[in-house]
């Protein structure tokens, strides 16, 4: 029981912690400082330039600011269509992930048996684990695509810095699946026994007689079941020698009461 209520409260701190994650990496779909780049040649004309994976945006030295979309998705580069992609499969995976959560903690009740709480437990880390690496891998794309651009001294166009809103999804992966992995843990363990701790067997061992027809496997007796026509010979066996000891217990009888001489009369009762 204490056990139980143990993994009880960390499902419910990683399902908190793995939502706030997820909470983190939406945020950031409507954030427009995932790059930053300042322009300060002239004084009257400075201004940021930062974009998404959406729009571009700039704002000038009096604080007003514009976005523009970008026009077409067919003219747009590989990167940024994979990104896209992994931002939104990271939002749905960890919704998903939510949802499996709520059915197969412990303290809702929801899922059914311990088994099948544990499983659906296991299925929604999986679920959350999928969100969190594909959270990840699009802001560490997009970070180390600015970090190559800003150190080259190749490259001509206007270079852009790390923004805010990849450090908000660094820190919502990181919850994700480093809540996502505990969970796993526990809920695996209970939901797969037989992998998590596998038991070796001992060899078997010969310990009992031959005669008494049984093997013993380690602490089990297992029973040797003779065929009908061996009990029957083994029963014919034993009453012939049966027969034959009872033959030589009469035979040695009679010969000790023969080697028993009579007593003879005494002298004096003779005369």
């Amino acid at each position: 029981m204490a056990s139980r209520t143990v993994i009880m409260y960390v499902e419910i701190a990683c399902f908190v912690s793995c939502l706030s994650g997820w909470v983190l990496i939406c945020s950031t779909m409507v954030t427009e400082y995932w790059i930053v780049s300042e322009s300060a040649e002239v004084v009257l004309a400075a201004g940021d330039f930062y974009s998404n994976l959406w729009m571009d945006c700039v704002s000038d030295a009096t604080g007003a600011s514009d976005c523009k979309y970008f026009p077409s998705m067919m003219d747009l580069p590989a990167f940024l269509h994979i990104s896209r992609a992994l931002a939104v499969i990271a939002v749905i995976f960890g919704f998903w992930g939510a949802v499996l959560t709520l059915i197969g903690m412990k303290c809702t009740k929801i899922g059914g048996s311990e088994l099948v709480n544990a499983r659906i437990t296991f299925a929604a880390a999986l679920t959350y684990m999928a969100s969190g690496l594909s959270g990840m891998t699009v802001y560490s794309w997009w970070g180390e695509k600015s970090r190559s651009e800003y150190l080259d001294p190749y490259y001509l166009d206007l270079k852009y810095e790390l923004g805010a809103a990849l450090f908000i999804g660094w820190g919502g992966s990181c919850l994700i699946i480093g809540g996502s992995g505990v969970m796993g843990y526990f809920s695996g363990k209970e939901a797969f026994p037989q992998s998590f701790s596998k038991q070796f067997r001992k060899p078997p061992t010969y310990l009992t007689a031959r005669t008494r027809r049984t093997y013993m496997m380690g602490s089990r007796p297992t029973t040797v079941v003779i065929p009908p026509s061996q009990q029957s010979y083994s029963k014919r066996r034993a009453s012939r020698v049966s027969r034959a000891s009872r033959g030589r217990t009469e035979t040695q009888e009679s010969q000790s009461s023969r080697s028993v001489r009579p007593a003879w009369p005494l002298l004096d009762s003779v005369v």
